[in-house]
């Protein structure tokens, strides 16, 4: 079934899936029913998960919102990793939910959230150290490619509409900047809690290598790069003009990306987002690498692109607005033109401090030129002026092209939550979030802002379990927006 039918909005379907929320309340289980998989048919399984859950469940007075940490937390582990051991490396598969194939971008993720506790729970380490191992075959077959099938005789159904080099093993071959950040990401963020070196093998040496070679191809300098994509659509999002290599740029440090997160084509290749994921992520490489290896030119290398990136960005990712003054763009040219517009898929521009606060990238944000750059972006992004802001009786937030028109993506919500340090705010975060999830227990990819009822892909791992990760951060630091 193609991807985009698993986007198709629910509608009056929705309804009938979702349990309403009258219906909740007269029902068993703390007024709640049981949504959860059954536990003989998880995929995975975490003692600490299982502690955490448990802990704030017993500890926080919003019952609803204790319920729906219960079922969205774990739901990654439950549903959709596949943990093997392949020569002797754990290897895990990550699918996204209802799509059986592995984005880089999402099994990075989705798993991220598990780090803190993965160091206490050994087999919950094991399990992310078979995503990072699992993610480095994925970059070596194709680091242009998004999106992965653990079984290389698996025939993507866009083999017969995409013209691009579509090899065994490959859903999906939309290069997005992004994609290869994740994995980045990931590795840093474990190495930092765990201390543990063992995934930094050869390997992955290697496909870090190939990571930044391909950044440096699609800085453009000299050549287009080797990486064209078109398909055959009526989606005008899913296709990639003038031949395959996108609209023009003029060279300046800065890395071309055909594609958002969304998996949307980009208008102008500079998607400023990602581009500052990048330089955080460069970094990030050029200190684990330079611990791991007696290589000393290549965390040079990475470093020296990730300060290149740095620089393009000051000079060419903001601009005026009249209105909110100067802030990022969100997709530029090098020309001159630029978009002004955020969507809700990570990296964002609103979630530039959960991907730099803490990660080796904090010059981005660092000083108070720097903090009102962003205090005027995420303004902007929180307004009419953003083009996909919406707002209506359920509800407030970013979407994007990806879901269509008035269809707001929890995923937006969570990220403002995580990312205010607003009392008032966070908590009419958590309000829509409880508010939007139309009786399921879980987050969706996106609702309509009238109606929650009204919403795509019912099983969407990725927003359950970041969902998971922000009520655990209000839970830590403040519980009380938990009360009631």
């Amino acid at each position: 079934m193609q991807r985009r039918k698993f986007l198709q909005q629910a509608a009056m379907a929705g309804a009938a899936l979702a349990v309403s929320k009258q219906a909740i309340s007269s029902q068993g289980n703390a007024g709640f029913p049981t949504v959860r998989i059954a536990e003989g048919q998880r995929k995975f399984k975490s003692a600490a998960v299982e502690k955490l859950i448990q802990e704030v469940q017993d500890s926080i007075g919003n019952k609803e919102l204790a319920w729906m940490f219960g079922n969205s937390f774990p739901n990654t582990l439950d549903t959709t990793v596949e943990f093997t051991v392949e020569n002797g490396k754990p290897d895990t598969y990550v699918i996204t939910g209802d799509i059986d194939a592995m984005w880089l971008r999402d099994s990075s993720a989705q798993v991220w959230p598990y780090i803190p506790l993965c160091k206490n729970d050994k087999d919950l380490q094991q399990l992310i150290k078979g995503v990072i191992n699992s993610q480095v075959k994925c970059i070596l077959k194709d680091p242009y490619a998004n999106a992965f099938y653990k079984d290389e005789n698996k025939v993507s159904e866009w083999k017969k509409t995409d013209i691009t080099d579509m090899k065994p093993g490959i859903h999906e071959r939309k290069w997005e900047v992004d994609s290869l950040c994740y994995p980045i990401r990931l590795s840093y963020g474990y190495w930092k809690q765990t201390g543990d070196t063992t995934p930094f093998d050869e390997t992955w040496q290697e496909a870090m290598r190939l990571v930044v070679k391909t950044f440096k191809q699609q800085q453009r300098f000299t050549a287009q790069g080797p990486y064209t994509f078109q398909r055959e659509t009526a989606w005008a999002t899913d296709g990639v003009p003038l031949g395959g290599y996108g609209y023009p740029v003029k060279p300046n440090g800065l890395i071309c990306s055909m594609f958002r997160p969304s998996d949307d084509a980009t208008i102008y290749p500079y998607l400023i987002p990602s581009n500052i994921f990048a330089a955080v992520s460069l970094k990030q490489l050029s200190e684990i690498y330079s611990t791991v290896s007696t290589d000393v030119n290549f965390p040079f290398e990475a470093g020296n692109l990730s300060r290149q990136v740095s620089d393009a960005l000051e000079k060419h990712g903001t601009v005026h607005h009249p209105s909110y003054g100067n802030m990022f763009a969100y997709e530029v040219n090098g020309f001159g033109s630029y978009n002004l517009m955020d969507d809700a898929n990570v990296p964002s521009l609103l979630s530039i401090p959960y991907l730099v606060n803490g990660m080796g990238g904090g010059e981005f944000l660092s000083g108070s030129a720097a903090k009102q750059l962003y205090q005027n972006t995420r303004k902007y992004v929180l307004s009419a002026e953003n083009p996909f802001f919406f707002s209506g009786g359920y509800g407030e937030g970013v979407g994007g092209p990806h879901a269509g028109m008035d269809m707001v993506w929890p995923l937006s919500i969570i990220m403002r939550g995580i990312t205010s340090t607003d009392d008032t705010e966070i908590k009419h975060c958590l309000d829509m979030l409880q508010n939007c999830h139309a009786g399921t227990g879980f987050m969706h990819e996106s609702f309509n802002k009238d109606n929650a009822a009204n919403f795509t892909r019912k099983w969407f791992a990725w927003a359950n379990t970041i969902f998971g990760e922000f009520i655990w951060k209000v839970y830590r630091e403040k519980p009380q927006l938990l009360s009631e």
